[in-house]
């Protein structure tokens, strides 16, 4: 297939219509513990900055040894196709085979771990800020998963401070993000229209604030005061489990069961929402792999079979209870879609994990598929969340969304 070709494919794939919005594509059940993040941090949402390298990892548990294929493409602030070429954004080539892998050691999970570094030989670079999407194909030009990175300039500063809520009806559930802009080194032209800025909570693009104007311009500032449009829900500190021994109980696991591979039993779950707030320290939804008596983590750690149960009242009117991190991306699939057994009166689900320490939430949709990330975990205003704000920026005649900037906070010193 031709790399012209694979490119038209990935856009018809996600777009179908020429300016719709381009989505995330979650991998099969035989791809696992897709870690994506900077050389130098543990995000799994990567937001470099310009010429830093980024790496993607990830295991197939499948036991071919199959050939996978990268293709990176470049998109505007609102994820539209943008209008650059390919030889615009990127040096040197995309569409070639990840040729970084090893196979798993001494484990009952056969694997295949993947790597990828850009740059690399055939991917020298990447040439301009913004927002990108990496796709991961098969030997057989067959979509696999894909995922969303930002590259950014330090060319303005953003300060961002975490507010309790303006509005009294929500000041003990919400937690409200101020942002000033500091554009002193940089000519802003009609910034009202051309400065675009994007407020992200726990590396979570499915719950980001997006389209909200400066509200006013102090000399060289543009400030974002608002009362409701810049705030979030404040959720609730993350649940976690530990299986590093995965011949034994940890942190979280209840007891453990071998079959074909481990079954690691977690402690039941229950409801938070109507409890007080207390302090648990978490890693705001992410994950890190670990596994006791090994040199290679990426090889030697091995899958567990992970069981959730969560102590809940039946839902008759059409919602679905999920449970989710970053170690799926925060997706809502079948995979992780716990279902009610009348037996043990609880919600359960299990799927496979590699060893490891991870966060994970209990969310429900509704009959409309809309998401409600507190209904079960309870939203507090003194929950500590991870806030980025980027800032987008189009000149005018400019053919693209430049990324001139990132600010970030955590709500550890929420003020009133």
């Amino acid at each position: 297939m031709s790399l012209q070709f694979k490119h038209f494919i990935v856009l018809l794939f996600f777009t179908g219509f020429a300016f719709s919005q381009v989505e995330e594509v979650h991998p099969p059940k035989d791809i696992k513990t897709i870690a994506f993040r900077g050389s130098t941090n543990e995000s799994q949402l990567p937001i470099l900055k310009l010429g830093e390298p980024l790496v993607l990892e990830f295991d197939a548990l499948n036991g071919n040894e199959p050939d996978f294929y990268y293709v990176i493409e470049h998109y505007n602030y609102d994820w539209t196709p943008s209008n650059l070429v390919k030889s615009e954004y990127l040096t040197g080539f995309d569409n070639q085979r990840i040729q970084d892998y090893k196979n798993s050691f001494n484990t009952y999970q056969i694997y295949s771990h993947y790597r990828l570094q850009i740059p690399n030989q055939q991917t020298r670079g990447l040439l301009v800020t913004g927002n990108y999407l990496i796709s991961i194909f098969n030997d057989d030009d067959e979509l696999v998963f894909s995922r969303k990175f930002m590259i950014y300039e330090d060319l303005v500063n953003v300060g961002v401070s975490v507010k309790r809520s303006r509005d009294v009806k929500f000041i003990d559930k919400k937690q409200s993000v101020d942002i000033v802009i500091n554009n002193s080194n940089f000519n802003f032209n009609n910034p009202l229209e051309n400065v675009k800025s994007l407020i992200i909570q726990n590396n979570n693009l499915n719950t980001a604030i997006s389209n909200v104007k400066p509200q006013y311009t102090l000399g060289n500032q543009l400030i974002y005061k608002y009362t409701s449009e810049t705030s979030f829900w404040g959720g609730n500190e993350y649940l976690y489990f530990e299986n590093k021994d995965v011949r034994a109980a940890n942190v979280g696991v209840q007891f453990i069961d071998l079959k074909d591979i481990y079954h690691n039993y977690l402690f039941i779950n229950t409801s938070r929402a109507n409890q007080i707030y207390t302090y648990n320290p978490d890693i705001n939804g992410n994950f890190l792999i670990t596994a006791v008596d090994t040199e290679d983590v990426s090889i030697e750690a091995d899958y567990t079979m992970m069981h959730f149960g969560l102590q809940y009242p039946e839902l008759t009117n059409g919602e679905s209870i999920y449970v989710y991190g970053n170690f799926n991306n925060y997706a809502l699939e079948p995979d992780n879609q716990l279902l009610f057994n009348q037996e043990s009166g609880l919600y359960e689900c299990a799927f496979r994990l590699k060893q490891g320490f991870y966060n994970y939430k209990y969310v429900v949709t509704d009959a409309d598929g809309i998401l409600h990330e507190g209904a079960i975990s309870g939203d507090y205003y003194q929950t500590e969340n991870n806030y980025k704000v980027l800032v987008y920026y189009r000149d005018l005649g400019a053919r693209y969304d430049r990324l001139i900037g990132m600010g970030e906070a955590s709500s550890v010193n929420i003020s009133n």
